[in-house]
């Protein structure tokens, strides 16, 4: 008996060609379905962020107009008044809180033998500077140039000036003395010898 295959197509195995293009297919499907997924959610996001967004920009007007509002209640002559009446009570504050120990301490550690000191009188200043002023009798111009160098070197004063200098009758020269005094810059630097003329 002769056997042959009388078919004009060739034999395959389709079977394994259907279930890789299935497995292809559920692969595809799977990816698409995540990509929607992703762009559900970053939609969504972008949606409530632009909702914050708008939130926070309709704050920001409200709260513009609000300042405004307060800033036009104001009154600038009572603004004033009570800037003013602060800065004098800071002044206040600042004398009852100023070190008179502090300053005569130093003061003697600096004061020359042939130097006397005969009037001390500080001034807070608007711009939170204290300046001392200071009644000085030497026995002549160089305990005065000494006494002004010692102050120099504490760290504590600057700016030192001095005007109306006088000769007493006793043959003192009197100044006074203008200085700006930084309690908290530096500490005086003890001289050999302390006191005053009597």
């Amino acid at each position: 008996m002769l056997r042959t295959n009388l078919s004009t197509r060739p034999f395959y195995n389709e079977r394994a060609v259907h279930v890789a293009a299935a497995v292809v297919a559920l692969l595809v499907l799977l990816i698409t379905a995540w990509q929607v997924v992703r762009i559900v959610r970053l939609s969504r996001y972008k949606t409530e962020l632009n909702t914050a967004i708008r939130r926070d920009k309709n704050q920001i007007e409200y709260l513009t107009r609000e300042a405004e509002q307060i800033r036009r209640g104001l009154n600038q002559k009572e603004l004033a008044l009570v800037a003013a009446a602060a800065k004098e009570a800071n002044r206040l504050i600042e004398q009852r809180t100023f070190s008179w120990t502090a300053l005569f301490n130093q003061l003697e550690s600096t004061l020359p033998e042939q130097v006397m000191l005969t009037g001390v009188r500080p001034d807070f200043t608007k711009e939170g500077t204290i300046q001392v002023s200071l009644d000085i009798q030497g026995k002549n111009s160089d305990a005065n140039d000494e006494f002004w160098d010692r102050l120099e070197k504490t760290g504590s004063f600057r700016n030192i000036q001095w005007s109306a200098v006088d000769v007493t009758d006793e043959g003192f020269h009197r100044i006074v003395m203008t200085a700006d005094y930084l309690p908290s810059r530096g500490s005086a630097q003890p001289a050999s010898v302390t006191g005053a003329v009597r």
